[in-house]
């Protein structure tokens, strides 16, 4: 399973064999079944977490116990809470597996000594938190502003590629929409296809 990790790493930046195998030293593997948790809401996320297989979903549940999906993450994707990472605090989500996955975790005192020590690598982490950024950005603008036709057209353009690995009220609650609606929503969709 690291394998996926080390390719994702060659993909994006130039290693030398010393930094490649102190990256691989930190690396803890951690399989996932569908349902288990990687994070419970509460608990205080500790690691920094690359998904090399799967799909795992971050949300938290409403005192009326209803799921509020705030994203998704597919293989080569990052995951974890980064409130709860920075602050030390409980986290207010949890992650679990939407289907059996493998992750790559690294614990965060050991992931900043890499970003530090290995100047591609910390290059490489920066890119990614500042595109994070920008979609948390986009994604609240969405939600503020688009219709949920336009929700879901947004939707499938951005994640066509595991839109379908995932049940229908998984993307109703990521979309913020009843499922009733998604599937008002996807039949005149395919009305005007």
């Amino acid at each position: 399973m690291y394998d996926v990790f080390q390719q994702y790493l060659d993909g994006k930046i130039s290693l030398t064999s010393e930094e490649a195998s102190s990256i691989r030293e930190c690396a803890i593997i951690k399989r996932i079944r569908k349902r288990q948790y990687l994070l419970q809401e509460g608990d205080v996320w500790r690691y920094d977490a690359f998904i090399a297989k799967g799909c795992l979903r971050t949300y938290s549940i409403d005192e009326a116990g209803i799921e509020h999906i705030i994203g998704f993450g597919i293989e080569n994707w990052w995951i974890g809470d980064r409130e709860s990472l920075l602050s030390g605090q409980p986290s207010r989500f949890n992650i679990d597996a939407v289907e059996d996955s493998e992750v790559i975790l690294f614990t965060h005192a050991n992931f900043e000594q890499l970003c530090m020590t290995i100047p591609a690598f910390g290059q490489l982490i920066n890119q990614i938190l500042q595109r994070s950024f920008i979609a948390s950005q986009n994604r609240i603008q969405a939600a503020l502003s688009y219709t949920a036709e336009e929700k879901y057209r947004a939707f499938l353009d951005k994640y066509f590629a595991f839109a379908n690995r995932l049940p229908q009220n998984m993307i109703a609650s990521y979309l913020g929409i009843t499922p009733e609606t998604l599937s008002r929503v996807r039949k005149n969709a395919s009305k005007k296809s």
